[in-house]
């Protein structure tokens, strides 16, 4: 392996890191907002709907923040011919019922939110790892 390519697969590592990093975040944020929000469930009322907020508030704005490294990633993995599909979203709708129409189903709705949104930074963990270990191998 020549020099210019070890350079763009240890970029593409980085890249990979920095984006892992976010998604990590994202993941105990939306851990938070999801205890927090069978705490609302159970009767936790408005003060329980807004630190849950605050919580997913603090994960949607890690996962934009990885949304922008995936960006970068995706470039870097250009260079050694891999490919990244990510798609990581929270619906402001949910966000807005569960403030002014706050009851048991409003809460249900976004508790399963969190759940997705957790599954989907969980799968693109898996496969920025999985990423990670092939730019590894093409390394050594």
């Amino acid at each position: 392996m020549g020099y210019n390519q070890k350079k763009e697969v240890d970029e593409a590592i980085d890249a990979v890191n920095y984006t892992l990093g976010y998604l990590i975040e994202a993941q105990k944020y939306l851990h938070s907002a999801s205890n927090w929000g069978v705490f609302d469930i159970l009767g936790g009322g408005f003060f329980a709907t807004m630190v849950k907020h605050g919580k997913m508030d603090d994960a949607q704005n890690a996962i934009m923040m990885a949304k922008d490294s995936i960006i970068r990633l995706k470039k870097e993995l250009l260079d050694v011919n891999e490919v990244l599909d990510v798609d990581l979203e929270i619906s402001d709708f949910l966000i807005f019922a569960d403030y002014f129409f706050d009851g048991i189903v409003a809460d249900w709705m976004v508790q399963s939110k969190i759940k997705t949104a957790q599954n989907q930074v969980d799968q693109a963990i898996e496969k920025l790892e999985e990423i990670k270990s092939c730019l590894k191998m093409i390394v050594c």
